[in-house]
């Protein structure tokens, strides 16, 4: 009986005791940070990162922001680790894929069941040392219900351990850090429901068409596109659920439009055409696993592996749009891919579930492990959706494109071979939307066909320079606070200027808010840490360190 008792109070002990983090915040170090777009460095410790943003404490205890693209690359290798390291701490979570765990939200789910347990089991166990369970077990079989009803306290006490966590959601500044290699190509934003990406849907670290089959041209050619908010950005679903039918990526399903999208920006659809075919086997696509639809839109139809010539081996290379990322052969962790299940995936550490890319059909995704929308025509919504400017075209069977290369900022040149002879398309737009196709052929004379088609539209980063700090300053105190904090204004700065304060905490979630200007804040509801006070003025934001004890 003691043994026993023993063994359950450790346990309760061991989950008690497991189911609370204590961040150190002292003995910070000094970072030498590069900012590569004007080639300054600047000293401080990394503090925070919030929408895409490093937030840096400086030497003199002022805080400074840039867009993660902004640094170094090995800069930005340190955020991710930092931020890791921070996640990891409030929330044991290791994998890079941005989907995490939680409990229920404001409970310590596994806290305070695992108390429950340990009081029912403790009483069951003293009811059959008083005696009151021989009424039920017969008395030389007693002896048995001690080591069967401790087992069951470990194995119920463990098994909780991971069941707990029901639901899931997405950390969008982790899968934020998945796009960083590719930015500003790429643009990203995120509210509480969707992460979006904005981009043109053409690649910069690769070219295009060449390699496409001699009988697997349409005759189409790569046009940027405006996959731009407010309302054509590619969106990531940030609480993706686990589908109870799994819908199949197949000759039915999902035969129009994308499926992903790449780490680049560039759209990733079904492994077959809209003819059901399978479009690598088909020779319908280049050396990278793209080709050009009948909107001139670019799009892969295989895992973009390719990438992982420009981003680290265990980061994503793509985003499903059920919310899930998709790997190449390497786990989150940098070790080898483990077995895939019909899905194209598998779950990982925390009860994470993500895809992977191989060379092999179905190259991604097999079927959604998570919950999608099909529409009547096959398509998965929502989706961004690009823009034609001429009529579809038809394929030029013996065709072979050898090249295809850019010219000027608004225009591509693209050659390809017929019948033993170089053929080449001149195309090029103005600001305007007018779209000039100059076809030109030995012996024969130039020929052109012009289009009026969608304005072109451009994707514009934030300022590489984007410096969050002030030359007005403002007070708070008091500085480490272990209750009411003020806000002291200081001349010009007037209340009507303050449009907004938020306070952040180390992971980046608003624990405080108003839209206007607020003097007393009550920081006794937040647990001790580190935080970060922002205060939005009209033409600039101010940031403040906090640290509550």
């Amino acid at each position: 009986m003691r043994k026993a008792l023993f063994i359950i109070i450790a346990v309760c002990l061991m989950n008690i005791r497991a189911g609370a983090h204590v961040v150190d915040y002292k003995n910070v170090k000094m970072h030498l940070w590069k900012i590569e777009s004007n080639n300054a460095f600047i000293k401080g410790s990394f503090y925070m990162m919030r929408d895409g943003k490093v937030f840096i404490d400086k030497a003199d205890n002022e805080i400074v922001s840039y867009p993660l693209y902004a640094l170094s690359k090995e800069d930005q290798e340190y955020v991710i680790k930092k931020q890791y390291w921070v996640r990891q701490i409030n929330d044991g979570s290791t994998a890079f894929s941005g989907v995490i765990a939680h409990p229920l939200p404001n409970v310590n789910v596994r806290l305070y069941v695992t108390a429950v347990l340990c009081v029912i089991f403790l009483l069951l166990l003293l009811g059959l040392s008083k005696g009151i369970g021989q009424k039920f077990i017969s008395k030389d079989r007693i002896r048995y219900a001690y080591p069967i009803l401790t087992v069951g306290v470990v194995t119920t006490l463990l098994g909780f351990n991971k069941a707990y966590r029901t639901t899931t959601a997405t950390n969008p500044a982790v899968i934020d850090s998945a796009f960083t290699p590719f930015k500003p190509n790429v643009i990203t934003s995120w509210d509480t429901t969707y992460f979006y990406v904005q981009s043109h849907g053409i690649p910069t670290t690769h070219g295009m068409m060449v390699g496409i089959g001699s009988n697997g041209w349409q005759q189409q050619v790569p046009i940027p596109q405006c996959y731009l908010l407010p309302s054509n950005a590619w969106s990531i679903p940030l609480k993706p659920t686990i589908a109870a039918n799994h819908i199949p990526v197949d000759t039915i399903h999902f035969t129009r439009g994308a499926i992903a999208i790449a780490v680049n920006g560039v759209p990733i659809f079904n492994e077959h055409t809209n003819t059901g075919a399978d479009a690598l086997v088909a020779g319908q696509l280049d050396n990278y696993g793209g080709h050009c639809g009948r909107a001139d839109d670019y799009h892969y139809h295989i895992a973009p592996l390719h990438l992982y010539g420009t981003t680290s081996a265990n980061f994503p290379i793509a985003y499903a749009f059920d919310g899930f990322a998709v790997y190449g052969a390497h786990e989150p962790d940098g070790s080898p891919m483990i077995a895939l299940d019909t899905n194209h995936g598998h779950f990982w550490t925390g009860g994470v579930y993500h895809y992977h890319g191989t060379t092999t059909y179905p190259y991604m995704i097999g079927r959604f492990a998570g919950q999608v929308t099909e529409d009547g025509t096959h398509q998965l919504i929502p989706q961004a959706a690009a823009s034609p400017v001429r009529g579809g075209q038809n394929p030029l069977p013996g065709a072979l494109i050898t090249s295809c290369q850019q010219v000027g900022t608004n225009g591509y040149r693209l050659i390809y071979t017929l019948s033993g002879v170089s053929d080449t398309i001149t195309y090029s737009w103005t600001t305007a939307g007018i779209y000039t196709f100059v076809f030109s052929s030995p012996g024969s004379a130039p020929r052109d066909s012009v289009y009026h088609g969608f304005v072109p539209c451009y994707v514009l980063p934030n300022s590489a320079t984007d410096i969050t700090y002030s030359m007005y300053k403002l007070d708070i105190y008091p500085n480490p606070a272990n209750g009411i904090i003020s806000i002291a204004l200081n001349a010009p700065i007037m209340p009507a200027d303050v449009k907004s304060i938020s306070v952040d905490n180390i992971m980046g979630q608003t624990v405080f808010h108003s839209f206007s200007y607020i003097q007393n804040i009550d920081t006794r509801p937040w647990p001790k840490g580190s935080y970060v006070v922002h205060i939005q003025l009209a033409a600039e934001q101010i940031n403040k360190k906090l640290i509550v004890q």
